[in-house]
């Protein structure tokens, strides 16, 4: 059979509050999440014989950890599905740069065989299904740019003003998990309205704590805040600065330092996984 191609859009978290730690562990959390067109492509090809396999894949990322295949796997027992898949999965999205992609490639990965396996599962149970995987799953499948709370499945859509954004890429990877257990993170932020964020924006709780373990990205935070504010995207290592045109954008990053990736990205208020 032939093969479908599927994008898999980044998202940048424009402002991150963690508002207290739950009893079970997890993190209570406000986040507004802004998809962009910064994307990887998912290849899938359906096969008769019941097997779920990866056939391209990140570099160091087994297939059995892979989130992809993990998704796969958890709509196809989901579902009673008989049937098995292909997945090639091109990596444009920096891993372990707080830009989603993981969680997008999952999402991804359910929406598209949701549709060619003819599972007839809705939005709502994609997402249920989603968050077993990541707690960023579940924006991704519902597609839009959104205010988000509790674990991050809580989800107000929401259309934002028109931006581009420089993204910088400092080649280091920061582990989620660790981030959130540091002792010095602070979990008192207040809760935030989304009137409040629109009219002053927000902060991310977690930039104190890896601007302090990681110099590469306080190096990176202070090169592209030059130009305009810069914030960390989720727990890092990407940083990134909004601008109102391409142009203004593409003349920031064609100065970025040799050391660094750059992107330019623009925003999206709807994911192009979706269709009308």
């Amino acid at each position: 059979m032939s093969e479908s191609l599927w994008p898999a859009p980044a998202k940048l978290n424009l402002f991150l509050h963690i508002l207290g730690r739950r009893p079970d562990g997890y993190h209570e959390l406000q986040t507004m999440v802004q998809l962009i067109d910064l994307c990887d492509t998912l290849g899938i090809t359906l096969r008769e014989e019941d097997v779920i396999e990866r056939t391209a894949g990140p570099d160091g990322v087994p297939p059995e950890a892979d989130l992809t295949v993990r998704a796969a796997q958890a709509l196809k027992a989901a579902a009673g599905v008989r049937q098995g898949a292909s997945l090639r999965l091109i990596k444009r999205i920096p891993m372990g740069g707080g830009l989603g992609g993981g969680s997008s490639d999952a999402a991804t990965t359910l929406i598209a065989l949701n549709r060619l396996w003819g599972c007839g599962m809705s939005t709502a149970q994609l997402a249920d299904l989603g968050l077993t995987l990541g707690a960023d799953v579940p924006v991704f499948v519902h597609g839009v740019s959104a205010w988000a709370e509790g674990l991050g499945e809580r989800l107000t859509p929401l259309t934002l003003p028109p931006h581009w954004f420089v993204i910088l890429y400092p080649g280091v990877t920061v582990a989620t998990h660790e981030v959130f257990q540091a002792p010095e993170l602070t979990r008192n932020s207040p809760a935030l309205t989304i009137t409040a964020f629109l009219q002053s924006g927000g902060r991310n709780d977690c930039e104190a704590v890896v601007r302090a373990r990681f110099p590469e990205v306080a190096r990176a935070l202070e090169w592209l805040g030059r130009w305009a504010p810069a914030r960390l995207t989720g727990t890092g290592s990407c940083v990134f600065a909004a601008f109102d045109s391409a142009s203004a954008a593409e003349r920031v990053a064609a100065r970025v330092p040799d050391e660094w990736r750059s992107f330019v990205a623009r925003g999206l208020s709807r994911s192009p996984v979706l269709f009308d």
